[in-house]
């Protein structure tokens, strides 16, 4: 990946708009927008940005997880199947 072929100042995208929105769409590569030579912005297509957003959120979950399991807050499958039986046998009473 090249990422300088996927940065470009905010004149540009001023000037192409729909061009640049093809690209990404197409590329599924991000695209770094400056002004004054700094980075501002980034411009990245809907589906790249979706799954971006689930695997921060799948990453959030594996660490909550694993500070549960840190801080004992966790059981074993044993002890999860058979409360799940007993509930279940409750219900069927």
């Amino acid at each position: 990946m090249n990422i300088s072929k996927d940065i470009k100042p905010v004149t540009y995208l001023k000037a192409r708009a729909s061009d640049l929105l093809r690209q990404i769409n197409e590329t599924h590569r991000p695209v770094v927008i400056t002004q004054n030579g700094e980075p501002r912005a980034v411009l990245q297509d809907p589906e790249s940005y979706e799954n971006m957003r689930n695997a921060i959120g799948l990453l959030k979950l594996i660490s909550i997880g694993e500070k549960d399991i840190k801080s004992g807050k966790s059981k074993t499958q044993e002890e999860v199947s058979t409360n799940i039986e007993n509930v279940l046998k409750e219900k069927m009473k």
